[in-house]
């Protein structure tokens, strides 16, 4: 995990469920690849909320929002149509621009992982141009990752 001054971040996992219905999946019943990253979407949103951090919010205290800038995406094993999943959600990394997941999808019946990915998000203006994450967000997701390993301890 990479730190810089007063941003040294605790890791801190986050399980979010989700079942894959019809709409995910292709003709034979196995979900499509870009939907993958529209599950590990969700999972980064409900991680920022249960952190304190609604996205419509920060743009409008803000006005920053985080983009895709990078995602690396393994897949292992294919997820089917009603199955259960579980996406765990880790922040590994947060300075200036930029803010790093971890995220794995795992089929919830027998623990398969499915897919992995790092997913690096950028801080920009509503201009599009990166902007620093405002110290207020980077102290409300502190304070979560140090309560969440408080209470894992």
């Amino acid at each position: 995990m990479k730190k810089e001054a007063n941003n040294a971040i605790n890791c801190s996992t986050q399980t979010w469920p989700i079942r894959v219905y019809y709409e995910d999946t292709d003709h034979g019943g196995v979900v499509y690849y870009a939907n993958y990253l529209k599950f590990m979407e969700r999972a980064r949103s409900e991680f920022l909320r249960t952190a304190g951090l609604e996205l419509d919010q920060i743009e409008q205290d803000y006005g920053v929002m985080f983009a895709v800038r990078q995602a690396n995406v393994s897949y292992h094993a294919p997820a089917r149509f009603n199955e259960k999943l579980l996406i765990h959600s880790s922040l590994v990394d947060m300075r200036g621009a930029r803010i790093a997941f971890k995220q794995q999808i795992y089929r919830d019946d027998d623990h398969t992982l499915l897919t992995e990915g790092d997913i690096h998000l950028a801080c920009i203006n509503r201009d599009g141009n990166v902007s620093r994450i405002p110290a207020n967000i980077i102290n409300t997701l502190h304070d979560y990752l140090t309560n969440n390993e408080e209470s894992a301890s």
